[in-house]
């Protein structure tokens, strides 16, 4: 296939949805198997489209109910952006100013929160301690504000106030405290009102709304539907995910209470999709200079760059943004490219607790758009694209193992190599590392494995300035071996993603 008809294929609603010769479909179900995912609901947006939305497996295996269009999930952080929504449209509507400080709006919170203003709570830009981590704080029973702030208020702030970056679920606890105090609302009514009704999405609410939704226990019928033969409200119906732990016990709903703002909020992946649509153009959030003051990178005062606020992530290649992470049982991820060539964004949500979905995503969206892919062979390599400089990515990266006491063998910086071999070449630089306890064990199974080991991670900089981090996907070169049934290298892959993710990421 030439490249002119291969930019055919891949025009807007074509029917190919292929990316490196795999489907989409092919993708998450192998994606699924390998992290066992018992379900999973995914959204494309080729804006102002939503073409694409499909479920995968059982969003409930206990009651097996199928993964569709109208599964609810919880959103997880992805709540954090329709917190950041809710704060922007007070501040269009003249009731509040980010540059104010917190203790203005709530007067008794320990004297050193005072002078902590709203920007720096959207930015985690506060150094306010995460409430999260007091070991009284249970994500499944109800709470109160005040007790919350009791489980933080204790502890130092972790940083001075705008020097520096870390998410704490307090910062939003505070600013949904700060909204309900300036809109006379509370929270869950002034983002029902002002985002969930005005956008007409009709499966997006909070944790506490989920019952008022139609949906069947079909437990009662040995797990098979049947009121939908006499009641056509329960045709195509709306349900909840639910997930379970190793023991087959269900795990138990997260209160919204105890994540206010920051992980609150249950939707469909086209809800999602839906609202993100508003959120990129002017529905939402309507003037241009607001949108970029919590959706663009900003500076500390040191002149270091910071490509994250309320949640997002943000990265160089066509202006990829992202949100995702877990509460307990779940998984959620939204991406967006935002280049003006074409808006396309990729939500994926799933009953499985800790998935990173940024690869998968990647490739997804590359399904649907050439331009939106890394360029390089992903069926070959892992690839990841981090949103720090190659230097201060290998520094996190050597940080990581050191914390893991797994060996660092060498570092390869071939830029530095090139420049005293008289040439030139864009950052680039090796980690080899490994633990000779899990090497020894597969070269006692086959020693012509040692041509693969020990483990090694590249990091680069691309000719757009984007800084990727990379290595062999261990499965497929398990296989070559056929060492792909042995369990060591389920937990090297799984090693070698948490490395890549926690050392490319500023959160």
């Amino acid at each position: 296939m030439n490249t002119r008809e291969r930019e055919t294929m891949k025009m807007r609603g074509s029917a190919d949805v292929s990316y490196l010769g795999e489907t989409v479909d092919q993708m998450i179900w192998e994606f699924m198997r390998r992290k066992k995912i018992p379900g999973l609901t995914l959204a494309i947006v080729q804006a102002p489209y939503i073409p694409r939305v499909v479920g995968y497996g059982l969003s409930d295996a206990g009651q097996k109910r199928l993964a569709s269009a109208n599964t609810m999930w919880p959103s997880g952080p992805i709540s954090q952006a329709f917190a950041a929504v809710a704060a922007m449209q007070l501040y269009e509507d003249s009731r509040l100013n980010l540059s104010d400080n917190v203790g203005t709006y709530i007067p008794d919170i320990p004297k050193t929160w005072q002078k902590i203003t709203l920007l720096q709570l959207l930015r985690h830009a506060s150094g306010l301690p995460d409430y999260r981590k007091s070991e009284a704080w249970d994500p499944h029973q109800e709470w109160e504000f005040s007790r919350l702030i009791e489980l933080a208020a204790g502890r130092p702030l972790t940083f001075a106030p705008g020097t520096n970056v870390e998410q704490s679920a307090t910062n939003f606890l505070l600013l949904t405290e700060i909204i309900e105090r300036v809109s006379g609302k509370t929270y869950h009514d002034f983002v029902t009102q002002r985002q969930i009704e005005f956008l007409g999405l009709r499966r997006t609410g909070f944790a506490e709304d989920l019952d008022k939704f139609v949906h069947e226990d079909v437990s009662l019928s040995e797990n098979v539907h049947q009121i939908f033969k006499k009641n056509g409200a329960y045709i195509d119906p709306t349900e909840t995910a639910a997930s379970y732990g190793p023991d087959g016990r269900l795990i138990p709903r997260v209160s919204s209470s105890a994540l206010r703002g920051f992980s609150d909020i249950w939707a469909s992946a086209q809800d999602i999709s839906f609202w993100d649509i508003g959120l990129a153009g002017g529905v939402l959030i309507h003037e241009p200079e607001h949108r970029s003051l919590i959706y663009a990178p900003w500076k500390l005062p040191s002149g270091e760059e910071v490509p994250a606020v309320a949640g997002w992530q943000f990265y160089k290649h066509r202006g990829l943004m992202d949100i995702k992470g877990s509460v307990p049982g779940y998984s959620s991820f939204l991406s967006r490219f935002t280049h003006p060539d074409e808006l396309v964004c990729v939500t994926l949500l799933a009953n499985r607790e800790g998935v990173d979905f940024t690869n998968l995503g990647r490739r997804i969206a590359g399904a649907f758009g050439d331009l939106l892919s890394t360029n390089y062979d992903d069926n070959k390599l892992y690839l990841l694209e981090g949103q720090l400089p190659v230097q201060e990515t290998v520094g996190k990266l050597e940080k990581e193992l050191a914390a893991r006491e797994i060996p660092l063998f060498a570092k390869f910086d071939h830029a530095e190599n090139a420049k005293q071999a008289g040439l030139s070449l864009r950052p680039t630089t090796v980690l080899v590392f490994g633990s000779p306890k899990v090497g020894t064990g597969l070269m006692q199974a086959d020693q012509s494995v040692s041509l693969e080991l020990p483990l090694r991670i590249s990091v680069w900089e691309d000719e757009t300035g984007s800084t990727w981090l990379a290595f062999p996907r261990l499965e497929r070169m398990a296989a070559d071996y056929s060492l792909q049934n042995r369990p060591e290298i389920e937990k090297m892959e799984l090693l070698m993603e948490t490395l890549v993710r926690k050392a490319g990421s500023i959160y």
